[in-house]
């Protein structure tokens, strides 16, 4: 299994081995229950589905109560795929089986951090791609000083260039942090604490991809 679906729980901070303060963020990663196996032969592919977190059961489609009635487990939040694991994780790859964070991951090891950043809504050039504004007040300037200035077109286009960096929403996107060190793994709670900032609010849906 390259990775593992987590909770983000907040920031702290730690002292490493070398005895440095390093700001770390808390992710509660797993227990997953494994709800499907895919192999070539029948998909084309090997890959396997891991879910997390607990969901009423009012609140699931039929189909989705079936699927993981098939892994003998209750309903959950969220499902992720992970693909192209190596062979020392077959043994974790079997229907309706528990997978913790220890059985993934070890302190030290470099992982990807997957999740949806905080959406601020509609915001302004400033904020969204750290324009200066216009400066100063002087000149008969007003109300500029956080304009996006110029669109660079006259008679020839006539119109803004798709791609143009203007105000719009800000947020809510997926993205991904790349190699983030594992600082410490708490395994009686499920802990692992990451170095650095993570995309998305407290309670957000984490996915760890080695």
């Amino acid at each position: 299994m390259p990775g593992i679906i987590g909770r983000k729980i907040g920031m702290t901070s730690v002292f490493g081995s070398d005895g440095q303060n390093l700001a770390v963020t808390v992710i509660e990663a797993g227990p997953c229950v494994v709800t499907q196996v895919k192999s070539d032969e029948t998909d084309g592919y090997r890959a396997v589905q891991l879910a997390f977190g607990e969901k009423k059961e009012k609140n699931t489609t039929n189909a989705l109560k079936g699927h993981f009635k098939k892994a003998s487990t209750t309903p959950k939040k969220a499902v992720a795929e992970f693909r192209d694991f190596g062979s020392e994780f077959d043994s974790l790859a079997e229907l309706g089986k528990e997978i913790k964070v220890q059985d993934i991951f070890t302190e030290g090891d470099f992982v990807d951090a997957v999740g949806t950043s905080k959406g601020r809504g509609f915001q302004g050039v400033v904020k969204r791609h750290n324009f200066q504004g216009v400066g100063g007040q002087t000149h008969g300037q007003h109300n500029r000083l956080r304009a996006p200035g110029s669109m660079g077109n006259a008679s020839f286009a006539s119109r803004v260039i798709k791609g143009k960096r203007l105000a719009g929403r800000m947020g809510g996107e997926r993205v991904k942090v790349t190699n983030v060190q594992v600082v410490k793994i708490v395994p009686e709670q499920n802990l692992i604490m990451i170095s650095g900032s993570v995309p998305g609010p407290k309670n957000a849906t984490i996915i760890l991809q080695k």
